[in-house]
């Protein structure tokens, strides 16, 4: 897996509006998916798995596999 880009997220946060005042990790999950054409949950999990900074933010959630972070997607929509 690669890198998160941290800067190319927050010029993703400048550029895209947040009409359901999403958190962080809400604009992150959106900013993967968009940036790196990423819509795998289980496949997007492993890749924040390895940043520790987004590994952070899915342990203060409970998100601990794929299909929670599954979960937590939908919820967002």
């Amino acid at each position: 897996m690669a890198t998160i880009n941290w800067d190319e997220f927050k010029q993703y946060k400048q550029e895209h509006l947040n009409p359901k005042k999403l958190d962080n990790f809400g604009l992150l999950i959106g900013f993967m998916r968009s940036y790196y054409n990423v819509t795998d949950a289980h496949r997007l999990f492993e890749w924040l798995r390895e940043d520790p900074l987004s590994s952070a933010m899915m342990q203060k959630r409970a998100i601990s596999d794929g299909d929670l972070l599954e979960r937590y997607i939908e919820a967002l929509r």
